[in-house]
């Protein structure tokens, strides 16, 4: 790179970064939205920050080759990921890392790992900057740490793949890249600083009629389809670098193993048909920005008088369920959610349309009685003792006790702090902050709203990314899926639009209807096979209504979860092991 190219793009990344993080200043005073200007800040500061360092830290000599397959790679995963239609990159997105991979493994002596993690960190943070900036609508720091950790804990089984294959046959050590990145995905799934959108079996969620044997998979039979493929495809160049002709069995290979399961997806999607009793739902979007209108601005009246008018113009005699989004109401005491004066009115509704109930999403709380064992999640205030929730509610008719869900698969930072008994002495900085080490109360298991043979499964927000998880609320009984949500918190980005997507993937998993109903965002219906229908526009007010058709069977994935997750967390530890023994023996 000249010097003088090298200095222009200083300049011009150093002032667009300064100015874009001085608009976004402006626009946070004056309480208005940032939308796509973290994403214009990230990519001008890490093109700041690369071109000061001049990528030092990497000793390589073909280090701007290098740089540009990782960047490649990091741009293909964007573009193959949803929102965006061109799913089939996702396919080969992954050769050049492993051509840049390769390319140290013969160019360096000795165990590279390091040399491997530089560029493998720049691929992944480029991607995850291209593909979850809005994250940073949120919450600045959110959004920040989200990029940053999210990138370097998807380093980690390239490192451990580079480190296998130093001691291990290189078949091998490409089963094992597959095998940790699996294994990694899984874990993600289930620690406590959990952040799984960027599951690459996610990405099919553009396409659900690729992936319909996800009812046998779940998610990680598509991380498995794609990681096999990037494979063979690296596999297949390499074969064409050696002798500049495609080989025919390498090519078969790997046409062979992206085409067969697409086709055997699409057989099954053409042929796949709805059986069993339908339901009328109507789902509501009232369409309260929640950084500054919905808690802040606009009174809780107001938003009960859209709600009720919204109501009662998409209720009919007919209507089985209406739906309402995350948090409709907040301040909700558990102990007396009949007596809430917003809620006795809904009740009201429901006590005069015979077939009506509802389900609600509500912020609530409970006051701990004097004696009463406490939850790890309590709270304490003067002398009193309450735990806060996120919860769920339905409504029926008559004057039995209201069903209640509280979410228990919360977001990171926002509603519970990950660690807190590893770092107690951050209590004073989080609650100076306005938050709460505690958290919000949860529940041990999923369940589902049952009344007159309807089970419903009530997912909060978040929980909706999380196949096995989630299918707990099947296992107990939930024959159709209402997803209550509030995606207005991202802004009109692509956030909204990717989470909408993604509960087609547990559409096809479990085999139920869903019927999502969005603060703002994208309300939506979706069938058995995964399609969207009725979805709703951002930042408008919507009552959208349709059948949906219960389903009583369990799919496999349902049964099993997980399956294919835990067999390669099970072969990554054998791999390790093996590698860790040559290693060891060789050094003796």
């Amino acid at each position: 790179m000249s010097k003088k190219l090298k200095l222009a793009i200083i300049i011009i990344s150093a002032l667009l970064t300064i100015g874009v993080a001085y608009r976004m200043y402006s626009l946070n005073e004056a309480k208005l939205l940032w939308g796509y200007l973290p994403l214009v800040l990230y990519i001008a500061g890490w093109t700041f920050k690369m071109t000061v360092l001049d990528f030092r830290f990497s000793k390589h000599p073909k280090k701007y080759k290098l740089l540009g397959l990782a960047t490649l790679s990091g741009v293909l995963l964007t573009l193959g990921f949803p929102n965006i239609p061109l799913t089939f990159l996702m396919f080969i997105a992954f050769i050049p890392l492993l051509m840049v991979e390769d390319t140290i493994d013969r160019d360096l002596e000795g165990i590279q790992k390091w040399e491997v993690f530089k560029y493998t960190y720049h691929t992944f943070i480029v991607w995850n900057i291209l593909t979850t900036y809005w994250v940073t609508n949120t919450l600045f720091m959110a959004g920040v740490f989200a990029i940053v950790v999210n990138s370097f804990l998807m380093s980690i089984p390239f490192v451990l793949f580079h480190f296998t294959k130093q001691h291990l046959k290189p078949s091998l050590a490409y089963a094992g890249l597959v095998a940790y990145w699996i294994c990694f995905e899984y874990l993600h799934l289930n620690w406590e600083l959990s952040w799984p959108w960027l599951t690459l079996g996610n990405s099919f969620a553009e396409f659900p009629s690729w992936v319909q044997w996800y009812e046998y998979t779940g998610v990680f039979g598509g991380t498995l389809w794609i990681w096999v493929a990037n494979v063979l495809g690296f596999y297949l160049l390499q074969k064409y670098k050696e002798s500049k002709v495609f080989i025919r069995k390498e090519s078969v290979q790997f046409f062979a193993w992206v085409l067969i399961p697409l086709l055997a997806s699409l057989a099954i999607y053409f042929t796949y048909e709805e059986k069993g009793k339908q339901i009328e739902v109507a789902v509501l979007q009232p369409n309260f920005e929640p950084h500054y209108e919905k808690f802040d601005q606009v009174s809780e009246q107001e938003q009960f008088d859209k709600f009720m008018k919204l109501s009662k113009a998409i209720v009919g005699k007919e209507t089985d369920y209406l739906v309402f989004p995350e948090t409709s109401f907040r301040g909700v005491n558990i102990a007396n959610i009949k007596k809430d004066r917003f809620l006795r009115a809904f009740q009201n509704m429901v006590d005069n349309h015979p077939k009506l109930k509802m389900v609600i999403g509500l912020s609530a709380y409970k006051i701990y009685k004097s004696g009463e064992e406490h939850s790890p999640a309590v709270r304490k205030s003067k002398d009193t003792y309450w735990e806060s929730y996120n919860a769920a509610i339905q409504l029926e008719k008559g004057d039995g006790e209201v069903p209640l869900y509280l979410k228990s698969k919360l977001v990171p930072g926002a509603e519970f702090f990950p660690f807190k008994n590893l770092f107690p002495f951050m209590k004073p900085l989080v609650d100076g902050l306005g938050g709460s080490v505690s958290g919000l109360g949860m529940q041990e298991e999923r369940e589902a709203f049952t009344k007159d043979g309807v089970g419903v499964g009530p997912m909060v927000c978040y929980e909706s990314i999380y196949g096995e998880y989630s299918a707990g609320y099947v296992r107990h009984g939930a024959n159709v899926i209402f997803i209550v949500t509030n995606d207005g918190w991202w802004d009109n980005t692509a956030g909204h639009i990717q989470h909408l997507k993604f509960a087609s993937l547990r559409a096809i998993e479990y085999r139920r209807s869903i019927a999502r109903s969005a603060n703002t965002g994208s309300s939506a219906f979706i069938n058995q096979r995964g399609d969207i229908s009725q979805a709703t526009a951002y930042e408008v007010d919507a009552a959208i209504k349709q059948k949906v058709t219960l389903n009583e069977g369990f799919t496999f994935y349902v049964r099993w979860g997980d399956l294919i997750a835990r067999i390669a967390c099970f072969l990554s530890i054998l791999l390790l092991l093996n590698a860790f023994v040559k290693r060891t023996t060789n050094r003796a």
